[in-house]
């Protein structure tokens, strides 16, 4: 038997039972979907969260309170009793670094923006030094940003994003506009370029403001973030690392062998735990989509061994006509790898419209990984093969004068 001759045959025997076929490939379709939309979920997710680690540069050390990641509640209640990290930390580090390309030092809040008869009560109210804007690799779309004779006299300059030029200052040119930031009177010299949503929330909603000036109206009873541009990494890195563990270490007067009252950071160090964290929820979800491929795959092999019970005389009439074992072998195999090729395919399909429906609804990233898809496939076709064989290889062994007789 030629092969495209058994495809057309497998073909065949699987459209004459429609209802059947389909019912057989729910398993596998619903196995091969999760692995799919998990896997482009968290592709997408990786994706995002390196994009916005390196928005801030590969190069750059963080200097806060409290780590940027933390596992359990304790450790969370331990960093809160830390110090606060202050303004005359970041200008130790501006005097005392001589590594260090450039620092800069943020503090955010929430706040309300008003303009004329317009306002919002949830925007991210951003206190930056005139360094911030460079190192956080923010891009002005219109006008421009602060300069450091304006950071240090505390001018009432603003930058913004543009859900703020959208919705409260509305059409026309938007820099010279005068806007209230809680209150207090500032400036628009600038527009920041569109970053789009995340989980269904906006990243265009901010506003950014000299941090001297921040620190005036809002105070300096909380603690600040500092960020360094090492300007260079691996031992570039390390060296400016312990220059700036050194000088915050004699700033709070740490005996030697005490632990750290800080935390010092890299983007390196984030995206490594979170690249983990991804990858193990990953893990767990094919370990689960793989317990319905293996369903999937007995519930061909179910179908495929009534199939075999079915055609017991087609069997015989074939063997009768010189049809060899292996060519009926290879006739039932097609078909249980046609069932898992088509429950692949189905699966791959159903998994990324799901992962594009959630990007849709919620705005999750996802990235579609053409591995994933061939992956997905050959696994189907794996799973379909290897729960054929005995189904295959029982109705090879048939004796064709005992197939004949078996529906006299």
């Amino acid at each position: 038997m030629q092969f495209t001759e058994a495809i057309k045959l497998a073909l065949q025997s699987l459209w004459a039972n429609k209802m059947r076929s389909i019912l057989t490939l729910l398993g596998m379709v619903i196995g091969v979907a999760s692995v799919i939309t998990v896997v482009t979920l968290t592709n997408g997710a990786k994706q995002f969260v390196t994009t916005k680690i390196n928005s801030y540069g590969a190069s750059v050390v963080t200097i806060s309170k409290m780590p940027q990641t933390f596992i359990t509640i304790d450790e969370y209640l331990s960093f809160q009793k830390r110090r606060d990290v202050t303004f005359d930390d970041y200008r130790a580090i501006v005097s005392d670094c001589k590594s260090c390309v450039s620092v800069g030092a943020r503090r955010n809040t929430t706040g309300k923006i008003v303009y004329q008869t317009k306002s919002t009560t949830d925007t991210d109210i951003r206190g930056w030094t005139w360094t911030m804007p460079p190192i956080s690799n923010l891009n002005i779309d219109e006008g421009r940003s602060f300069t450091e004779l304006e950071d240090e006299h505390s001018t009432r300059v603003a930058i913004i994003g543009y859900d703020v030029v959208d919705n409260v200052l509305g059409s026309g040119d938007p820099l010279g506009k005068e806007i209230r930031v809680d209150g207090s009177p500032y400036t628009v010299i600038g527009v920041g370029e569109r970053q789009g949503k995340m989980l269904g929330m906006s990243m265009d909603n901010w506003v950014v403001i000299p941090l001297t000036a921040f620190l005036h109206s809002y105070g300096a009873h909380a603690s600040m973030a500092i960020y360094v541009d090492a300007g260079g990494g691996g031992e570039v890195m390390d060296e400016v690392s312990d220059q700036l563990r050194t000088i915050m270490r004699a700033r709070r007067h740490l005996a030697p062998g005490a632990p750290d009252s800080f935390s010092i950071d890299t983007s390196a160090t984030f995206g490594n735990l979170l690249s983990k964290i991804l990858n193990n929820f990953g893990a767990v979800v094919v370990a689960i989509a793989g317990i319905s491929l293996v369903i999937g795959g007995i519930v061909i092999m179910n179908i495929m061994l009534v199939s075999v019970t079915e055609r017991t005389r087609e069997i015989g009439v074939r063997k009768a006509l010189g049809a060899r074992r292996k060519d009926i072998l290879l006739q039932f195999l097609i078909e249980s790898a046609i069932l898992g090729l088509l429950g692949g395919l189905i699966g791959v399909i159903s998994g990324i419209s799901l992962a594009k429906i959630i990007t849709l609804i919620i705005s999750f990233p996802s990235a579609v990984e053409l591995w994933s898809i061939i992956v997905s496939l050959f696994v189907a076709i794996g799973v379909g093969l290897f729960f054929g064989v005995y189904p295959a290889a029982k109705a090879a062994q048939l004796d064709p004068i005992v197939a004949l007789r078996s529906e006299l």
